[in-house]
């Protein structure tokens, strides 16, 4: 993006009328003897606002410029920050902390799962993960990455002098009379660190299973799982998926009261009550290994495994479903087909495997269009014409013919030729139904799922 390629002069910019640059679609970059410096777009009238000199411009659309000018308070007020900042005599952690609230409350406001601040090599750049897309926000002169790198370390309880290593640490902030947790990751790069903040509380793992957007035919079969007393489900999907969302969604229908409920989590995110969670930690020895091998011994009803990632968390899953628990777990594969491919990879026993696997639920996560404009651009949607996003879900159930061709290790153009003689619905028909639905486009859908698919 052009805009973290010139950094903006905001005294130059405060002194027009924010108004008038709107009406006249202008982003004032700086000036000098010569040049007046500007963004604009096909619809712009620079002359409406600046005639004092020969004008060099940069081509922006007309959605990000009015993304631009709609959040020009905040701006200001984090480049004056910024310049307090570089102004004391020594490092002033009243402007940064300042500077930081500002951007976790943007955040918030905006849904945010993650806060990018990010050192390149002439500037600071800070970018929002949004819907599960990240678009650049602000851009400052790179002096005042330091201090706030610092600040954010000791927030973190993080050392402070360590800037060649990783680190990863966690802090609270209250805002209006909420908690908020932060997850901080910390990574070296040749420009200096990059630093990430995972906005907790804003990751959509706190949804039911009626707030995650699924078509109606896919809930009863979600009913459904919840009814198991024992065997297998998989929630299959590439990283960002959704399916982390989903597994909390499903062990949230379960009664906690009468359920031993035990999941193994790289990390814990999200805490749930009265479940009993396990955070993984190779570093002290508490490997997947080590907690699959003991948890049995638990006595557990319902076991969530964060990942299916190799044979032996795999055969851990298979036994453990075969003996009265139930199990969920996520694996990464393409859809419901390929998911029974991976297992067999993953040298799964075709007997176990038939005998205990439920359920296989595959899922991906699409642009909803923005109820507030229909896809006009608002400041809603930061002019993009998109807000949240909406599952595209199938649901393989494994019935006693399907269950059968497991055992006999079928192809998987059998069992795609016996599902079409079925009501299973893919992934692909699914995103074409909400399409029609006018909850997405036709682009979202192909950009997640293949045109191939059944």
């Amino acid at each position: 993006m052009k805009i973290i390629n010139n950094v903006i002069d905001y005294s130059f910019l405060s002194s027009f009328d924010i108004k008038e640059l709107i009406e006249a679609l202008v982003i004032p970059i700086r000036t000098d003897s010569i040049y007046f410096v500007c963004f604009v777009c096909g619809e712009s009238n620079v002359s409406k606002v600046y005639t004092n000199s020969l004008i060099k411009s940069y081509e922006l659309s007309k959605e990000e410029i009015l993304f631009f000018l709609s959040d020009i308070k905040n701006r200001v007020k984090l480049f004056e920050l910024v310049l307090k900042s570089k102004e004391s005599e020594n490092i002033n952690h009243t402007f940064i902390e300042e500077f930081l609230d500002i951007l976790i409350k943007k955040s918030i406001d905006l849904r945010a799962s993650d806060i990018h601040i990010e050192s390149l090599e002439q500037s600071m750049v800070i970018r929002f993960r949004i819907d599960g897309t990240l678009k650049v926000f602000y851009v400052f002169g790179k002096e005042f990455f330091s201090g706030l790198s610092s600040f954010i370390k000791l927030l973190s309880k993080l050392d402070i002098t360590q800037i060649r290593l990783p680190q990863d640490g966690r802090f609270t902030k209250k805002k209006e009379k909420k908690n908020y947790e932060f997850r901080v990751s910390i990574m070296p790069t040749i420009n200096g660190e990059s630093i990430v903040i995972r906005v907790l509380d804003n990751v959509n793992i706190k949804k039911n299973i009626e707030d995650l957007g699924f078509s109606n035919h896919i809930y009863k079969n979600l009913k459904n799982i919840t009814t198991l007393k024992d065997g297998l489900v998989l929630v299959s999907g590439p990283t960002g998926s959704g399916k982390s969302t989903t597994l909390y969604s499903l062990i949230k229908e379960f009664d906690f009261e009468t359920k031993k409920i035990i999941t193994i989590e790289d990390p814990v995110e999200y805490k749930i009550s009265q479940v009993q969670q396990i955070h993984v930690n190779d570093n002290i020895g508490l490997g997947f290994k080590t907690v699959l091998k003991n948890i049995l011994r638990q006595d557990p009803d319902i076991i969530l495994i964060g990942e299916i990632r190799d044979k032996y968390s795999l055969d851990i899953a298979l036994e453990a479903s075969l003996t009265g628990h139930l199990v969920l777990a996520s694996i990464h594969a393409n859809n419901s087909i390929e998911t029974l491919s991976r297992l067999i990879d993953l040298k799964a026993d075709s007997y176990l495997l038939s005998t205990t696997l439920k359920y296989i639920i595959s899922q991906r996560l699409v642009l909803s269009i923005c109820k507030y404009c229909n896809k006009n651009a608002c400041e809603k949607c930061n002019f993009t014409g998109f807000f949240g996003r909406s599952s595209l879900c199938e649901i393989l159930e494994i019935d006693n013919i399907v269950s059968s061709m497991i055992f006999e290790k079928k192809q998987k153009y059998e069992i795609n030729k016996y599902l079409e003689n079925t009501n299973f619905m893919s992934m692909l028909a699914d995103g074409k139904d909400k399409v029609k639905r006018g909850f997405t486009t036709i682009d979202e859908v192909y950009k997640v799922v293949s045109r191939n698919e059944i």
